[in-house]
């Protein structure tokens, strides 16, 4: 690992739970933009709504599913992982 990584790693550990899930947070919001708009009660009910509207398209037989070992073979296939 490189050096710079580690040492931020060996100073993550001295954090709380709480700060690291923070740090976690907002190293995420760094890779992937802005976080989602919301309280985290919110945006849990915002994902068990999805839920359900997915769960529901396909019991509608709207959408289908694959095996999870086949989905993930695929995923390593194009990630070139064994």
């Amino acid at each position: 690992m490189n050096q710079r990584v580690e040492l931020i790693v060996e100073e993550a550990r001295k954090l709380t739970k709480p700060e690291r899930a923070e740090l976690f947070e907002r190293l995420a919001i760094e890779f992937d933009g802005e976080p989602a708009d919301g309280t985290p009660e919110e945006i849990e009910t915002a994902w068990l709504e999805e839920v359900e509207r997915r769960a529901a398209a396909f019991e509608r037989g709207e959408t289908t599913s694959r095996p999870f070992d086949e989905v993930m073979a695929s995923i390593r296939a194009k990630l070139g992982v064994t």
